[in-house]
């Protein structure tokens, strides 16, 4: 009976294997770096595209504070120039004011009152003078109260003094500076609210 050598052959078989072995790990491994590859790149990419975008939002947002600071400035720029218009339409309605104020002074006063001091702080106005009697302060108050440019007379001193026996009463007098057409809207305002208070009571009738 012949005998047969299958040594090569088995050897020869098993180096087959390794062969295919080691290809399909080389191919495996080749595209696992294949696929970390793209995915790595497909992380840059999308890291990248971020990053654009922010710096692109970061360049915006730097655009708009200079924006911000620019109006911000033009604000303030408004605020002054409108403080200046305020102070201008105050000093114009002041001086036509005074011109009214100081004429109603001279017209408003009384024989026998004479005026010695004027002073202003605000719209208050404190009046010193001298008078021949109380009676003729009392009438020159009702006579400020009905000159439309100052309202609320208030009588600080009267008191008699030696020395003038023409005018021997001196006084103190404070006076709120208005207008005619303030007053005019105060008296509305207080005649709208007597009306007001006095509606339930025609309601009930």
């Amino acid at each position: 009976m012949a005998r047969i050598n299958l040594l090569p052959w088995r050897a020869e078989r098993r180096k087959r294997r390794q062969n295919q072995y080691m290809a399909i790990l080389g191919a495996t491994f080749a595209a696992s770096l294949l696929a970390g590859f793209l995915l790595v790149s497909v992380y840059n990419g999308r890291i990248e595209a971020r990053e654009e975008r922010i710096a692109y939002l970061q360049n915006e947002i730097s655009q708009l504070d200079v924006q911000i600071k620019e109006i911000e400035t033009l604000d303030r720029q408004k605020a002054r120039l409108l403080a200046r218009k305020q102070v201008i339409e105050d000093l114009q309605a002041n001086r036509s004011q005074m011109v009214h104020l100081f004429d109603q002074l001279v017209r408003t006063i009384p024989d026998g009152v004479q005026l010695t001091s004027i002073k202003q702080a605000g719209t208050d106005l404190t009046l010193q003078g001298s008078s021949q009697s109380n009676a003729r302060v009392s009438a020159y108050m009702r006579n400020l109260e009905s000159s439309g440019w100052m309202t609320a007379p208030d009588l600080q001193v009267i008191e008699a003094k030696e020395g003038n026996p023409a005018l021997p009463y001196e006084f103190t007098l404070q006076v709120k500076i208005t207008s005619p057409q303030k007053k005019a809207e105060a008296a509305g305002l207080a005649a709208g609210e007597t009306v007001d208070a006095t509606a339930p009571a025609g309601d009930a009738q």
